[in-house]
Protein backbone atom coordinates (compact mmCIF):
# COMPACT_ATOMS: atom_id res chain seq x y z
CA UNK A 1 0.00 0.00 0.00
CA UNK A 2 1.97 2.86 -1.01
CA UNK A 3 0.81 6.44 -1.19
CA UNK A 4 0.08 9.78 0.70
CA UNK A 5 -2.98 11.01 2.86
CA UNK A 6 -3.97 14.22 3.51
CA UNK A 7 -5.14 13.90 7.01
CA UNK A 8 -6.62 16.47 9.35
CA UNK A 9 -4.86 16.45 12.69
CA UNK A 10 -7.26 17.65 15.66
CA UNK A 11 -5.91 19.41 18.83
CA UNK A 12 -5.11 16.65 21.60
CA UNK A 13 -3.05 13.72 19.78
CA UNK A 14 0.92 14.09 19.01
CA UNK A 15 1.90 13.34 15.40
CA UNK A 16 2.94 10.10 16.26
CA UNK A 17 -0.32 9.21 17.82
CA UNK A 18 -1.80 9.84 14.39
CA UNK A 19 1.07 7.66 12.64
CA UNK A 20 -0.06 4.48 15.16
CA UNK A 21 -3.99 5.17 14.12
CA UNK A 22 -3.06 5.26 10.47
CA UNK A 23 -0.74 2.16 10.98
CA UNK A 24 -4.33 0.32 12.69
CA UNK A 25 -6.36 1.35 9.84
CA UNK A 26 -3.73 0.59 6.53
CA UNK A 27 -2.74 -2.89 8.49
CA UNK A 28 1.29 -1.91 7.89
CA UNK A 29 4.06 -0.54 9.97
CA UNK A 30 5.01 1.60 7.03
CA UNK A 31 4.06 5.08 7.86
CA UNK A 32 5.64 7.67 8.55
CA UNK A 33 5.16 11.63 8.76
CA UNK A 34 6.08 14.65 6.88
CA UNK A 35 5.99 17.60 9.26
CA UNK A 36 5.26 17.41 12.90
CA UNK A 37 2.15 19.14 14.72
CA UNK A 38 2.39 19.53 18.44
CA UNK A 39 -0.61 18.40 20.29
CA UNK A 40 -2.53 21.30 20.62
CA UNK A 41 -2.29 22.10 16.80
CA UNK A 42 -4.67 21.19 14.31
CA UNK A 43 -4.56 20.93 10.38
CA UNK A 44 -2.87 19.61 7.76
CA UNK A 45 -0.50 16.41 8.79
CA UNK A 46 0.81 14.54 5.52
CA UNK A 47 0.75 10.89 5.89
CA UNK A 48 3.00 8.39 4.33
CA UNK A 49 2.37 5.11 3.50
CA UNK A 50 4.84 2.12 1.78
CA UNK A 51 7.42 3.16 -0.99
CA UNK A 52 5.96 7.09 0.23
CA UNK A 53 7.74 7.20 3.19
CA UNK A 54 10.52 7.51 1.30
CA UNK A 55 9.73 10.61 -0.08
CA UNK A 56 9.35 12.48 3.13
CA UNK A 57 12.35 14.79 2.44
CA UNK A 58 11.46 16.30 -0.72
CA UNK A 59 7.25 16.99 1.14
CA UNK A 60 9.37 18.38 4.45
CA UNK A 61 10.99 21.11 1.77
CA UNK A 62 7.14 22.77 0.99
CA UNK A 63 6.42 25.61 1.82
CA UNK A 64 3.52 25.74 5.22
CA UNK A 65 0.96 28.41 5.84
CA UNK A 66 -0.17 28.15 9.41
CA UNK A 67 -3.21 30.87 11.40
CA UNK A 68 -2.27 31.48 14.80
CA UNK A 69 -3.58 32.97 17.96
CA UNK A 70 -1.49 34.86 19.90
CA UNK A 71 -1.85 36.17 23.07
CA UNK A 72 -0.68 39.70 24.36
CA UNK A 73 0.52 40.62 27.53
CA UNK A 74 2.64 37.82 28.74
CA UNK A 75 5.15 35.03 28.48
CA UNK A 76 5.11 31.42 28.83
CA UNK A 77 8.26 29.08 29.18
CA UNK A 78 6.94 26.99 26.40
CA UNK A 79 6.19 30.05 24.34
CA UNK A 80 2.60 28.59 23.86
CA UNK A 81 -0.91 27.88 26.11
CA UNK A 82 0.43 24.86 27.67
CA UNK A 83 3.01 26.16 29.58
CA UNK A 84 3.40 28.23 32.97
CA UNK A 85 3.27 32.08 33.08
CA UNK A 86 7.17 33.69 33.66
CA UNK A 87 6.29 37.26 32.70
CA UNK A 88 3.53 39.24 32.75
CA UNK A 89 3.20 42.97 31.33
CA UNK A 90 1.25 46.09 30.67
CA UNK A 91 0.30 46.05 27.14
CA UNK A 92 -2.42 48.99 27.41
CA UNK A 93 -0.27 51.01 24.67
CA UNK A 94 -0.76 47.95 22.00
CA UNK A 95 -3.32 49.25 19.48
CA UNK A 96 -4.05 47.05 15.74
CA UNK A 97 -1.74 50.05 14.19
CA UNK A 98 1.43 48.85 16.25
CA UNK A 99 1.20 45.41 15.36
CA UNK A 100 0.68 45.95 12.08
CA UNK A 101 3.45 48.18 12.05
CA UNK A 102 5.57 45.94 13.32
CA UNK A 103 4.99 42.56 11.31
CA UNK A 104 6.99 43.23 8.47
CA UNK A 105 9.92 43.06 10.26
CA UNK A 106 9.36 39.03 10.17
CA UNK A 107 9.08 38.82 7.03
CA UNK A 108 12.37 37.56 4.80
CA UNK A 109 15.08 35.44 5.85
CA UNK A 110 15.81 35.84 9.44
CA UNK A 111 17.56 33.90 12.46
CA UNK A 112 15.18 32.06 15.00
CA UNK A 113 16.01 29.96 17.95
CA UNK A 114 14.10 26.66 18.40
CA UNK A 115 12.10 26.61 21.63
CA UNK A 116 13.42 24.05 24.48
CA UNK A 117 10.12 22.16 23.84
CA UNK A 118 10.79 21.68 20.18
CA UNK A 119 12.49 18.06 18.69
CA UNK A 120 15.61 19.50 18.19
CA UNK A 121 18.71 17.42 19.12
CA UNK A 122 21.44 18.43 21.52
CA UNK A 123 23.97 16.42 22.27
CA UNK A 124 21.98 13.70 21.34
CA UNK A 125 18.81 14.27 23.27
CA UNK A 126 15.36 16.24 21.88
CA UNK A 127 15.04 19.29 23.41
CA UNK A 128 12.19 18.62 24.98
CA UNK A 129 13.31 15.56 26.74
CA UNK A 130 15.80 18.38 28.40
CA UNK A 131 12.97 20.69 29.38
CA UNK A 132 10.75 17.96 30.85
CA UNK A 133 13.82 17.48 32.97
CA UNK A 134 13.81 20.47 34.06
CA UNK A 135 17.08 22.12 31.93
CA UNK A 136 17.20 25.01 29.64
CA UNK A 137 20.59 25.07 27.12
CA UNK A 138 21.87 26.93 24.63
CA UNK A 139 20.59 27.14 21.40
CA UNK A 140 22.03 28.08 18.11
CA UNK A 141 19.84 30.07 15.58
CA UNK A 142 18.64 28.75 12.70
CA UNK A 143 17.86 30.28 9.09
CA UNK A 144 14.10 30.12 8.21
CA UNK A 145 12.36 32.32 6.33
CA UNK A 146 8.83 33.84 6.22
CA UNK A 147 7.55 34.45 2.67
CA UNK A 148 4.73 36.29 4.01
CA UNK A 149 3.01 37.40 7.64
CA UNK A 150 -0.55 39.32 7.82
CA UNK A 151 -2.91 40.09 10.30
CA UNK A 152 -6.66 38.75 9.93
CA UNK A 153 -7.99 39.99 13.44
CA UNK A 154 -6.83 41.87 16.58
CA UNK A 155 -8.92 41.69 20.24
CA UNK A 156 -8.33 44.28 22.25
CA UNK A 157 -9.79 42.90 25.93
CA UNK A 158 -7.49 42.42 29.41
CA UNK A 159 -4.85 40.40 27.68
CA UNK A 160 -5.33 41.68 23.70
CA UNK A 161 -4.98 38.83 20.96
CA UNK A 162 -4.30 38.74 17.43
CA UNK A 163 -4.89 35.83 14.39
CA UNK A 164 -2.11 35.94 12.58
CA UNK A 165 -1.88 34.15 8.63
CA UNK A 166 1.94 32.57 7.98
CA UNK A 167 3.27 31.41 5.42
CA UNK A 168 7.23 29.82 5.91
CA UNK A 169 9.80 27.82 5.47
CA UNK A 170 10.17 24.17 7.14
CA UNK A 171 11.91 24.37 10.28
CA UNK A 172 9.91 27.34 11.32
CA UNK A 173 8.64 27.30 14.62
CA UNK A 174 5.40 29.81 14.78
CA UNK A 175 5.36 29.36 18.69
CA UNK A 176 8.89 31.38 18.86
CA UNK A 177 7.07 33.76 15.69
CA UNK A 178 4.71 34.80 18.02
CA UNK A 179 6.70 35.24 21.30
CA UNK A 180 9.61 37.28 18.93
CA UNK A 181 6.27 39.53 18.01
CA UNK A 182 5.46 39.99 21.61
CA UNK A 183 9.18 41.28 22.43
CA UNK A 184 9.51 43.57 19.13
CA UNK A 185 6.13 45.15 20.56
CA UNK A 186 7.78 45.35 24.50
CA UNK A 187 4.69 43.30 25.68
CA UNK A 188 5.70 39.79 25.29
CA UNK A 189 3.03 37.13 23.96
CA UNK A 190 2.47 33.66 23.63
CA UNK A 191 0.56 31.31 21.01
CA UNK A 192 -2.95 29.95 22.19
CA UNK A 193 -4.08 28.40 18.92
CA UNK A 194 -2.52 27.24 15.87
CA UNK A 195 -3.93 25.48 12.67
CA UNK A 196 -1.56 24.12 9.62
CA UNK A 197 -3.74 25.37 6.69
CA UNK A 198 -1.50 24.02 3.60
CA UNK A 199 1.66 22.24 3.20
CA UNK A 200 2.58 22.82 -0.51
CA UNK A 201 -0.40 21.59 -2.30
CA UNK A 202 -2.12 20.04 0.24
CA UNK A 203 -4.86 22.10 1.78
CA UNK A 204 -6.75 21.97 5.27
CA UNK A 205 -10.00 21.72 2.94
CA UNK A 206 -9.18 18.74 1.55
CA UNK A 207 -8.08 16.75 4.60
CA UNK A 208 -9.68 14.01 5.68
CA UNK A 209 -10.75 13.54 9.46
CA UNK A 210 -8.85 9.94 11.19
CA UNK A 211 -12.39 8.47 11.68
CA UNK A 212 -13.04 8.76 7.60
CA UNK A 213 -9.86 7.30 7.22
CA UNK A 214 -10.26 4.50 9.56
CA UNK A 215 -14.01 3.89 8.44
CA UNK A 216 -12.12 2.97 4.86
CA UNK A 217 -11.69 1.48 2.79
CA UNK A 218 -8.02 3.75 2.88
CA UNK A 219 -7.14 2.64 -0.63
CA UNK A 220 -9.93 4.95 -2.06
CA UNK A 221 -8.08 8.22 -0.12
CA UNK A 222 -4.29 7.02 -1.36
CA UNK A 223 -2.51 10.24 -3.55
CA UNK A 224 -0.21 8.61 -5.73
CA UNK A 225 3.81 9.00 -5.49
CA UNK A 226 3.48 10.88 -8.75
CA UNK A 227 0.55 12.70 -8.16
CA UNK A 228 2.25 14.02 -4.75
CA UNK A 229 5.56 15.43 -6.63
CA UNK A 230 3.61 16.78 -9.49
CA UNK A 231 5.25 20.23 -9.35
CA UNK A 232 8.63 18.01 -9.20
CA UNK A 233 10.04 18.04 -13.06
CA UNK A 234 10.28 15.19 -14.78
CA UNK A 235 12.39 13.54 -17.31
CA UNK A 236 11.15 10.94 -19.34
CA UNK A 237 13.17 7.44 -20.35
CA UNK A 238 12.59 4.44 -22.82
CA UNK A 239 11.24 1.14 -21.95
CA UNK A 240 15.11 -0.10 -22.77
CA UNK A 241 16.31 2.23 -20.56
CA UNK A 242 13.93 1.65 -17.33
CA UNK A 243 16.09 -1.72 -15.63
CA UNK A 244 19.44 0.35 -15.96
CA UNK A 245 17.96 2.99 -14.18
CA UNK A 246 15.98 -0.02 -11.72
CA UNK A 247 19.90 -1.19 -11.05
CA UNK A 248 21.19 1.95 -10.22
CA UNK A 249 22.89 2.66 -13.25
CA UNK A 250 23.61 6.26 -14.52
CA UNK A 251 21.73 7.62 -18.07
CA UNK A 252 23.54 10.35 -19.93
CA UNK A 253 21.57 12.90 -20.91
CA UNK A 254 21.06 12.50 -24.56
CA UNK A 255 18.67 9.06 -23.46
CA UNK A 256 16.21 11.55 -22.15
CA UNK A 257 13.30 12.85 -23.68
CA UNK A 258 12.19 16.11 -22.44
CA UNK A 259 12.41 19.50 -24.74
CA UNK A 260 13.98 21.36 -21.42
CA UNK A 261 16.14 19.41 -18.94
CA UNK A 262 15.91 20.78 -15.21
CA UNK A 263 18.33 22.23 -12.96
CA UNK A 264 21.74 19.97 -12.40
CA UNK A 265 21.45 18.92 -8.90
CA UNK A 266 17.49 19.09 -8.50
CA UNK A 267 15.00 15.57 -7.68
CA UNK A 268 13.46 14.96 -10.92
CA UNK A 269 10.72 12.24 -11.44
CA UNK A 270 12.29 9.96 -13.44
CA UNK A 271 9.10 8.17 -16.15
CA UNK A 272 9.26 5.34 -18.16
CA UNK A 273 6.29 4.24 -20.23
CA UNK A 274 5.14 2.10 -17.05
CA UNK A 275 4.59 5.19 -14.95
CA UNK A 276 6.95 6.99 -12.49
CA UNK A 277 9.44 4.93 -11.32
CA UNK A 278 12.25 6.76 -9.52
CA UNK A 279 13.54 10.15 -8.50
CA UNK A 280 17.16 11.30 -9.19
CA UNK A 281 18.67 14.17 -10.33
CA UNK A 282 21.00 15.46 -13.21
CA UNK A 283 24.81 15.22 -12.27
CA UNK A 284 27.89 16.03 -13.96
CA UNK A 285 30.14 13.08 -14.48
CA UNK A 286 34.20 13.75 -16.04
CA UNK A 287 32.32 16.73 -17.95
CA UNK A 288 29.12 14.79 -19.12
CA UNK A 289 25.37 15.43 -17.81
CA UNK A 290 24.41 11.76 -16.34
CA UNK A 291 20.96 11.32 -15.07
CA UNK A 292 21.83 9.41 -11.73
CA UNK A 293 18.69 7.62 -9.82
CA UNK A 294 18.71 8.36 -5.81
CA UNK A 295 15.28 6.53 -4.93
CA UNK A 296 14.28 3.33 -7.35
CA UNK A 297 10.13 2.71 -6.76
CA UNK A 298 9.75 0.17 -9.69
CA UNK A 299 6.60 1.33 -11.99
CA UNK A 300 4.16 3.88 -9.92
Amino acid sequence: MDGILNVSKPSGPTSHDVVQRIRGAAHTKRVGHAGTLDPIATGVLIICLGNATRIVEYLMDWRKSYRATAVFGAETDTEDATGEIIREADCSHLTREALEAVLPRFVGETLQTPPMVSAVHHEGQRLYELARAGKVVERAPRPVEIYSLSLVDFTLDAKPSATLDVECSKGTYIRTLCADIGKALDCGAYMSALTRTAVGRFKAEDALSLEAIEEGPIQNYLISIDEALANMPEVHISEEDEHRIANGVMLPVEALSRAELPQIGNPVRIKSPSGLIAIGRLCLVQGRVMLKPDKVFGAQ
